[in-house]
This record gives structure tokens, sequence and C-alpha cells, in this order.
């Protein structure tokens, strides 16, 4: 994947599903050239890095 997106810039968002009080969520930052996925509890901790082709067909299993 190269070299490791800086996160510390990215722009993450929580699902609408969490609910008011934050709830037992992740949150997504879409980055280039992948997607990073991080536990909403605990924004400071570790996040996993999904190629932009794998996250997307991800996202396509689960809906179907």
């Amino acid at each position: 994947m190269g070299s490791k997106p800086d996160l510390k810039r990215a722009q993450w968002q929580k699902s609408s599903y969490s609910g008011s009080n934050g709830g037992d969520c992740v949150e997504v930052a879409a980055l280039t050239p992948c997607t990073a996925v991080r536990d909403s509890k605990n924004p400071h901790g570790p996040a996993l890095l999904f190629p932009a082709g794998a996250w997307g067909d991800f996202l396509e299993s689960i809906k179907s």
C-alpha cells in the first residue's frame, strides 16, 4: 500500500446508526489510496487500513 497515510489529518465519520449517545460503533475515514477504520471509543488507538478495492468489495458484500 506504500507509505502510511497521516491519520491525524483524517476526517472521521461515525455511522448515523450509533445513536446520540455515541454507542459502540466504528468510524471510517476515506484516505488516498485506502480507507481507515477505528473504534469510536478509542480514537487514539490503532486503525485498520483497507485498500480502496478491498473496502469497496466489503461494502458490496454487506449490502447484499
